[in-house]
């Protein structure tokens, strides 16, 4: 398996992916695809890795930047986080998160907040913060500080994220 950035030609594959990974998921609202090309139009990937094998894209990973009311250097959200459901269990969405977060570290980046489920995400570092909110999703927040203090308050992500 190889991980690297995207490139416009894995555009289309990118979004078969995303969609097959959240069809008839109870975590997805089949919008993801739609969110990953909003945030690509927008410029707003920080980083918009993908996994391949044997030439083919089998999982996509993006993270774009976030608001958080005291945050302070630049913090970034994770997410859609996408691996095509015959390589699910096998190790292709781990390897996209650390080399995201390494990516981001790399930037400069103060830190990362995941929705999602905490026993999958606590392997990476990240852990929920009460101090964090993001409605009725703040259960499933959860941040890792790469940098600086622990922000607190409301997480804005991208207008993307709003469709």
């Amino acid at each position: 398996m190889l991980i690297r950035r995207e490139r416009p030609a894995d555009h289309a594959a990118i979004r078969a992916v995303t969609v097959a990974a959240f069809e008839g998921s109870a975590y997805g609202h089949s919008g993801e695809a739609d969110i990953v090309e909003a945030l690509r139009a927008a410029a707003a990937l920080t980083v918009s890795l993908v996994a391949e094998a044997d030439g083919d894209v089998i999982g996509h990973a993006a993270f774009s930047p976030v608001r958080i009311e005291t945050a302070e250097g630049d913090w970034h959200g994770l997410g859609p986080l996408s691996v095509a459901p015959v390589w699910q269990g096998r190790g292709v969405g781990q390897g996209l998160v650390r080399e995201g977060l390494k990516a981001l570290e790399a930037l400069g980046a103060a830190g990362c907040v995941v929705v999602g489920d905490p026993a999958y995400y606590g392997r990476f570092g990240f852990q929920n913060d009460p101090a964090l909110r993001y409605g009725e999703a703040s259960p499933y927040l959860q941040r890792l500080v790469l940098r600086g203090r622990p922000p607190s308050g409301e997480v804005r992500y991208h207008a993307a994220f709003d469709a």
